[in-house]
């Protein structure tokens, strides 16, 4: 049975095996993009991809807002290859689905970035929640599906990069989200425990109805919003600065690794 990391349903169709099958599928044109037959498990990043002359400024950014742009992997300039994070995958094709913008407008999406590859190009692996989803699976931490939203609260800004901070919801009851604080904060990589709950007013969230990403957040009575930090914070920095090559995932398609859940943990 799978779970559609979008929406928390479950379904009766059977995962992949292992991400290295699913990523081959994928190079092939083989997996029809259905989310509820990703494999378990592993550890998902969110890919941000630029020229080396933009690199410095944006690992700095990623570093000085690291619980939103945890970083996981950052390749040498003009290596596809994705490294430790899944040894013999191609970044060029090893996703689902591009994003590209050149000189700061979104000019479409693409099945494969090969004819766009250049030996300047730097890639950004960053931690992405998706990973701790598992975690509060196996604690039992019942939630709605996360929404994505832009807060009012400013990141650290380096060079052209700047951005406010995005989030992502879960509602759940007082009594799971405890519970969930406990358990994501061993995932510092991936965001680690929540920023915030309760008022999302507060951090600057006028209108939990319209996230940026997914249907109107569903917060019945007894049930608290909590919001963790959401590497959507990287992307939006990243378009931002404007560079004349800009390529990243797209969304919910991240790029699934070979390491596991609990190798992001810390103990």
């Amino acid at each position: 049975m799978g779970r559609d990391v979008t929406t928390g349903a479950t379904t009766d169709r059977e995962t992949w095996p292992d991400p290295r099958s699913l990523r081959a599928a994928i190079a092939a044109g083989e997996w029809d993009g259905a989310l509820d037959t990703v494999p378990h498990g592993y550890t998902q990043s969110t890919v941000v991809i630029m020229p080396r002359r933009y690199a410095s400024d944006f690992h700095a950014f990623c570093q000085r807002n690291a619980r939103a742009c945890g970083l996981l992997w950052m390749s040498a300039a003009g290596d596809p290859e994705i490294g430790p994070l899944a040894p013999g995958g191609d970044i060029r094709r090893d996703l689902y689905s591009y994003r590209v913008w050149k000189d700061g407008v979104h000019v479409g999406t693409v099945a494969d970035v090969t004819s766009l590859w250049r030996d300047d190009l730097v890639s950004f692996y960053l931690g992405c929640s998706l990973t701790f989803e598992q975690a509060l699976d196996n604690a039992g931490v019942a939630r709605k599906a996360g929404r994505i939203y832009t807060t009012g609260l400013p990141c650290e800004p380096v060079g052209d990069f700047s951005a406010s901070l995005s989030v992502t919801m879960r509602a759940m009851t007082p009594a799971n989200a405890i519970r969930a604080i406990q358990v994501t904060g061993r995932f510092p990589a991936t965001h680690g425990a929540p920023i915030h709950f309760g008022d999302p007013g507060a951090i600057g969230v006028s209108d939990l109805a319209a996230p940026d990403f997914g249907p109107p957040a569903d917060v019945a009575e007894g049930e608290v919003p909590v919001f963790w930090a959401c590497s959507a914070t990287a992307v939006a920095a990243a378009e931002a600065a404007r560079p004349d090559l800009l390529i990243t995932f797209d969304p919910p398609y991240m790029l699934v690794t070979d390491r596991l859940v609990e190798e992001t943990a810390v103990f």
